[in-house]
């Protein structure tokens, strides 16, 4: 699967350990940054992986930031973009079962590595069932961001 990550400052070293987790399963991955610990506007990070993922060019994306929280809220004010913070393994795979969630976020100073591996795993493993109630459920939230 072709994966967009990227993080802010807080999230650069765990970026790391999942960027080196993804290759090791055998995805593709393209890492957009941060590059150094030096500070970073994480809406700027999240802007890129979103717009990676609402153009095709990867099939999910990753943010990973101090608590997921901020990067989540930057996320879904892209249209197309549905992200959730996920710090346990239901939520990782269920956001994708049941929203059709295309970008996880992930806080630093939440989880560690090995946490984050399983996080990811799930995620990546999920796909969107298509049950007549989750898809009904996906199109409103669609009608929402088109103000409607």
């Amino acid at each position: 699967m072709k994966i967009v990550i990227g993080s802010d400052h807080a999230g650069f070293p765990l970026k790391g350990e999942v960027v080196a987790y993804l290759q090791e399963v055998g995805h593709e991955v393209e890492d957009i940054g941060s590059f150094t610990p030096d500070p970073v506007d994480f809406p700027d990070i999240a802007r890129l992986v979103c717009t990676k993922v609402r153009e095709g060019a990867a099939q999910r994306g990753l943010l990973v930031c101090g608590t997921g929280v901020g990067a989540a809220i930057a996320a879904n004010k892209i249209n197309g973009i549905r992200a959730a913070v996920c710090h346990d393994v239901h939520s990782a795979h269920q956001s994708v079962e049941h929203d059709d969630v295309n970008v996880m976020c992930i806080g630093a100073q939440i989880v560690g590595p090995w946490l984050a591996r399983d996080l990811v795993a799930a995620y990546l493993g999920a796909e969107f069932d298509r049950n007549e109630d989750f898809v009904r459920r996906v199109e409103k939230l669609a009608a929402l961001e088109k103000g409607v």
